[in-house]
């Protein structure tokens, strides 16, 4: 038990030393990212040939909907970085898509 009291506390010190420096900003980017990355698995299964079903299109309308939105808002207040990230995932996401269709 004193063992867990001790792993507890030095995970309770890590989480408010290092998180409290996590800017709104940097939790935007990553989740700008992981909103990219969702549909990823299964591009890449449809690739594979481990599977023959694609995402169905209102899950496509809706990610690629909400990162529209967010890539002008990023133009709007002039975010670089947000930019970039969400045109090059725009890219990626087109080509993996692309792959498919002419397969």
């Amino acid at each position: 038990m004193e063992k867990f009291e001790l792993w507890f506390n030095k995970a309770k010190e890590f989480v408010a030393t290092k998180f409290n420096h996590i800017s709104s900003e940097a939790l935007g980017w990553l989740a700008t990212i992981v909103i990219h990355a969702s549909t990823l698995p299964t591009f890449l299964a449809v690739m594979m040939g481990l599977t023959d079903k694609l995402p169905g299109v209102d899950i496509l309308l809706m990610v690629w909907g909400g990162l529209t939105l967010l890539f002008f808002r990023a133009v709007l207040i002039k975010d670089m970085l947000n930019v970039a990230t969400i045109g090059f995932g725009f890219i990626l996401q087109a080509t993996f898509m692309a792959l498919i269709f002419f397969k």
